[in-house]
């Protein structure tokens, strides 16, 4: 079970879990470490799993004059409690790693009676001035418009930018930002003719609208896009038609890795592409014709260190997304110094163009309130992959 609270500052980070101390993590130019004579954090809470009757009052929370309250909202119980788990866990290290100070955090269970919507109403009658997560779109959608109400902001951990606005900020990974910078390499390397195989279904067409607009921004062809269901003989249709519609340098499967591995025999001689899908797999280099494939994904340096801490104090691995958690507290304890107590949460902060660093390097929010960040390209090697071009440092 994942609890927490917290508070520092960073934007050039670079993280160093030993076994003699804490994390240094610095967040848009402060180090995140623990002061030696600093007093350990306030201990995590728990919002009650029950929902109490509409006449009944919210069961209050110990008032606290130091520090402005922010919830985490994970599903703890139900299908996906390992993955909401992780992320209240990742939420607390923070809290330790930094501290604890500037924000104390409840955790919220949405998969409680009443779902996401309730354990958000609970969370803004208790004071919550910042909401982070919702992990699933369709609970995003509940939680938003009492947040919205509240003047209270959403960090969401969701990657559906349709969510995104109106006070909801997307922390989740996209396809639109690693087909833009996988593409962009790809042009600087010479290759101007693109095509593209995308799934049917939202996530297909969010990347293939990302694959028009980036290829046409980068200056490339778009030679054709075709569609597919998820099964070898429907990808193989849509490999032979998007042939068909004429030639080109290089191809983007809009897949997981278990997909592109069933189209990558019959792209013999392509330049296969990837997307931010293909950042969690480790066994891409056994399918021989993937190999020299190029994917663009967050570096995996600091969130191996990460992984380590973890590990140290909770006994078990961490899941990939658990770095949302992390990284959402860093940045909310970074805004903290400029968030009075008991005021409005400062907003306009999250919209620094200079951009923040976390776990998963350098990011920050664009004009639509979606995460845009820095990302390294890799290739597709028989031991699993090797960088071609690293994360750049910040934003200019």
């Amino acid at each position: 079970m994942a609890e927490q609270s917290g508070s520092p500052q960073a934007r050039r980070s670079i993280l160093g879990f030993g076994m003699a101390g804490l994390a240094a993590l610095a967040l848009a130019g402060c180090a995140l470490v623990p002061k030696p004579n600093q007093p350990p954090p306030l201990p995590p809470e728990q919002a009650r799993p029950q929902q109490p009757r509409p006449e009944q009052p919210l069961p209050a929370l110990p008032t606290d004059e130091t520090r402005n309250r922010v919830a985490v909202l994970v599903p703890l119980s139900g299908p996906n409690a390992g993955v909401g788990t992780s992320i209240a866990n990742a939420a607390q290290l923070a809290l330790l790693d930094t501290g604890g100070q500037g924000i104390r955090i409840t955790v919220y269970d949405t998969s409680r009676a009443g779902g996401a919507g309730a354990a958000a109403n609970e969370a803004l009658a208790q004071g919550a001035g910042l909401i982070l997560g919702p992990l699933l779109a369709e609970d995003v959608r509940a939680v938003a418009p009492a947040a919205n109400h509240a003047g209270v902001p959403v960090i969401a951990f969701s990657n559906d930018v349709s969510v995104a606005g109106d006070g909801v900020y997307l922390m989740g990974f996209t396809p639109g930002g690693s087909i833009a910078r996988v593409v962009d390499y790809a042009r600087g390397r010479g290759l101007a003719r693109f095509a593209a195989v995308t799934p049917n279904g939202v996530y297909g067409e969010r990347a293939g609208r990302a694959m028009r607009e980036t290829v046409e921004h980068a200056g490339g062809r778009l030679v054709g896009m075709q569609s597919y269901d998820r099964d070898a003989a429907s990808l193989r249709a849509a490999i032979t038609r998007v042939s068909a519609q004429g030639a080109y340098d290089a191809i983007l499967v809009a897949d997981s890795g278990r997909i592109a591995a069933l189209a990558a025999p019959m792209l013999r001689g392509q330049q296969i592409l990837g997307t931010e899908l293909w950042g969690t797999e480790g066994d891409l280099g056994r399918t021989p014709a993937l190999r020299g494939a190029w994917y663009a994904t967050a570096s995996d340096v600091m969130f191996n260190q990460f992984r380590t801490r973890y590990h140290t104090r909770y006994g078990t691995n961490p899941y990939r997304l658990a770095s949302l958690g992390y990284d959402s507290v860093l940045l909310a304890i970074r805004i903290a110094k400029d968030w009075r107590v008991g005021r409005a949460f400062p907003e306009r902060l999250l919209r620094d163009p200079g951009g923040f660093v976390g776990v998963d390097g350098a990011f920050r929010f664009d004009g639509s309130n979606i995460v845009e960040r820095a990302l390294e390209v890799r290739e597709v090697t028989a031991a699993g992959s090797t960088m071609l071009s690293p994360a750049p440092k910040g934003f200019e």
